[in-house]
């Protein structure tokens, strides 16, 4: 079955760094865009960063110059290295995994907590 496992969240100082982890299995993880989302209590799920399968990468205004996505094939793990991380950073971070070929086949990780605090 397909798997998406997040890891690397935590609890950072403002201006502080992470770097967060998603290891899939299950699927041709080169085949596939994957991309970072992320909810805040009472929010929407807004889209954070994601890669095409080729490596262009696009990125929310929000987090443009301090978040960097990026992919390992080899190792069927995508990244998100977080810099000059703010409290309104803090939400839970979903990993996705996304193509279509005639239809949309698309999966989500559980999530990994990330909380911005002094």
């Amino acid at each position: 079955q397909v798997q998406l496992v997040e890891s690397g969240g935590g609890l950072v100082q403002p201006g502080g760094s992470l770097r967060l982890s998603c290891a899939a299995s299950g699927i041709i993880f080169s085949t596939y865009a994957m991309g970072w989302y992320r909810q805040a209590p009472g929010k929407q799920r807004e889209l954070v960063a994601a890669i095409t399968s080729g490596g262009s990468t696009n990125y929310a205004d929000s987090v443009k110059g301090r978040f960097t996505i990026s992919r390992d094939n080899a190792k069927n793990t995508v990244y998100l290295q977080m810099n000059s991380l703010k409290p309104e950073d803090t939400a839970v971070y979903y990993c996705n995994g996304k193509k279509f070929f005639i239809r949309t086949y698309e999966y989500w990780g559980q999530g990994t907590q990330v909380t911005v605090s002094s």
